[in-house]
């Protein structure tokens, strides 16, 4: 099909005013943010923070702007890296099952990393809605057999979401914004087999870093294709499938704001989001039974064609593969209910007990399961179809439950209070006392009134205890 897709992305962008983005998305907005930086500041302390600690130490060049949660500041795209791969680190950051992919973590470092004197929270939110949107409409209309063919999208679409947000914070005319979608398109990358590794979450800071040059570049009048989305051995042809079709994302755009509807995912556990609907159907079932390791004699999930493909580890030995582990989340939910940040840490992991469970819990995929939902291949493998989980006690009761939306999801959504408690779970593991938490969250949560979001980074931007 020929449509000038990134002429209409960059006029959209551009022409798009303030009074136009719904109230709704204003508010969900400020949910997403104040949830992706309290992921920023628990992923510092993480698994990768340590490497990207000392990267960062050998790192060339001087910069002012922060990396949360290290007493340390970078250069802009160095900045965005990091705190990009931060938020993604603990896999607790929300989730466009759209795209699907994980996309604050991408848009919010390359804001930070380009905020400019005086930048107020209105144009912060602004921005953030628009890339979001933008995003999300490539998703919609590249589909979700880019995913099944081994991209993570989080790397390969929210760069454009980022790309997107950059456009609007620094007010780049249309030319100049075709030419950042240019460089990006070229920038676009992430791949599944990572999963369970340091990489994976490097995949958002990448992303967020490449978005921050590919602008950059722009702006210095660096040339690349203005067709670049549409273009033949464009972004479409190359990594869509002959399912991808650019009139949805065009005709999408707004129609309506994605952070109205479907709405993002805030998560409540910090792991693969294919893992919730089986964490909320087996806490049911341990409360109901009285499950225990020593009453239990087994457990088995059934998940929809293509739920599983996230979920390769069925003996997980590192904490990072415990999140993409349907065994072990089964495992942790029989042994002690917990699943906490410490549960999916490598001690979580290895911790007494597991080990025995393991052989008892079972996965398995069933059509059965895929309900009457009449576009299955337009769901991410966390939200296609439902999930059925059958716990069966040594005394032979056993039970069923089903769960279509997970804890988290638009249809269940995390409320305020929610939100603060896990913020403060995630500013702990920097040693933040409660009281600058409280205070950090507040601003954060009233950021539509703040004329200055640097004064709201600093305070995060100390060394981690």
């Amino acid at each position: 099909m020929s449509m000038d897709l990134t002429e209409a992305l960059a006029d959209f962008l551009i022409g798009t005013p303030s009074e136009k983005i719904p109230a709704a998305a204003y508010d969900n907005a400020e949910k997403a943010i104040v949830d992706t930086i309290g992921c920023i500041l628990a992923g510092s302390v993480g698994d990768v923070g340590e490497p990207l600690r000392r990267y960062l130490a050998t790192s060339e060049g001087e910069g002012n702007r922060p990396v949360l949660g290290t007493g340390k500041t970078a250069p802009p795209e160095i900045a965005a890296m990091i705190n990009g791969t931060f938020g993604h680190a603990l896999d607790f950051d929300d989730v466009l099952s759209m795209m699907p992919a994980h996309p604050s973590t991408v848009i919010l470092p390359a804001l930070f990393a380009c905020l400019g004197k005086q930048a107020s929270g209105q144009s912060l939110l602004e921005s953030y809605i628009l890339g979001v949107e933008v995003g999300a409409k490539i998703g919609l209309g590249i589909g979700h057999g880019h995913y099944r063919r081994g991209w993570h999208a989080t790397g390969t679409l929210a760069i454009f979401s980022a790309i997107a947000a950059l456009a609007r914070l620094l007010d780049l005319d249309v030319p100049t914004t075709r030419q950042a979608f240019g460089v990006g398109a070229s920038m676009a990358s992430g791949l599944q087999c990572n999963f369970g590794t340091m990489t994976k979450p490097f995949h958002a800071g990448w992303a967020s870093r490449s978005a921050v040059a590919a602008v950059r570049l722009a702006e210095a009048g660096f040339s690349a294709s203005a067709t670049a989305m549409e273009a033949k051995n464009g972004f479409f042809s190359t990594y869509g499938t002959d399912q991808s079709d650019m009139a949805r994302c065009i005709a999408g755009l707004g129609q309506p704001f994605v952070l109205v509807d479907p709405g993002l995912a805030l998560k409540k556990y910090p792991c693969c989001y294919a893992l919730h609907r089986p964490i909320d159907g087996l806490l049911d079932l341990r409360e109901r039974l009285s499950l225990t390791p020593e009453t239990t004699d087994t457990v088995h999930c059934r998940v929809a064609p293509g739920a599983l493909r996230p979920l390769p580890y069925d003996r997980p030995v590192t904490g990072l593969e415990g999140k993409f582990s349907m065994e072990y989340t089964l495992a942790a939910g029989v042994l002690d209910g917990r699943f906490d940040l410490a549960a999916f840490s490598d001690d979580g992991v290895t911790r007494p007990g597991i080990a025995d469970l393991l052989p008892r819990m079972h996965k398995e995929e069933d059509p059965r399961c895929l309900g009457d939902d009449p576009d299955p291949g337009a769901r991410s493998s966390g939200t296609i179809g439902f999930v059925e989980v059958t716990a069966t006690r040594r005394d032979g009761v056993s039970e069923t439950v089903r769960v279509d939306k997970p804890t988290g999801s638009p249809e269940r959504e995390l409320s305020w209070d929610d939100l603060e408690s896990k913020f403060h779970d995630c500013a702990a593991q920097t040693g933040m006392t409660p009281a600058a938490a409280a205070s950090s969250f507040a601003d954060w949560r009233d950021l539509r009134r703040c004329d200055d979001v640097a004064t709201l980074l600093e305070p995060l931007s100390g060394s981690a205890a």
